[in-house]
């Protein structure tokens, strides 16, 4: 309870990330693809010198693909080590958690429901509480 989260948008879904694990949000312009990689990896960009990973969260999630187009938001975390932008489609504020998580019911599909580690309330409501590194990992068959 009061965990400090940020509040963004993924398909149209409200979620809440921990910003224990959040360095920045950044705007993503130029993605170089990596031939091979599963299809929610989107490819690589660069952020003050360092290769970001970038990950296409709606694909990861088993959902339809981010806009190719124009500019990208994403959130910028560390996972063992590697640095990954993970692509939202609208960042909103950072806000206390005013709840501990609470199961998710069902009806979320899949995909939510390997990645949420379950809903908390905010000051913009609830909001379902992801786990970033599962996140990143995208649902078990696109890993493959």
């Amino acid at each position: 309870m009061n965990e400090l989260v940020l509040i963004c948008e993924i398909g149209d879904r409200q979620v809440a990330m921990s910003t224990d694990h959040i360095r920045s949000v950044i705007d993503v312009e130029h993605v170089t693809a990596i031939p091979g990689a599963p299809a929610h990896v989107l490819g690589l960009t660069a952020l003050r010198s360092q290769a970001l990973t970038i990950i296409d969260t709606r694909l990861a999630l088993g959902l339809e693909p981010a806009d190719k187009g124009g500019e990208k938001r994403a959130v910028v975390t560390d996972i063992d080590g590697h640095a990954y932008a993970l692509l939202i489609d609208r960042a909103d504020d950072v806000c206390a958690s005013l709840s501990d998580p609470k199961p998710l019911p069902g009806g979320f599909g899949a995909g939510w429901q390997d990645v949420a580690i379950g809903v908390v309330e905010t000051e913009r409501g609830p909001s379902l509480l992801v786990d970033i590194k599962k996140l990143a990992a995208g649902l078990p068959a696109l890993a493959a």
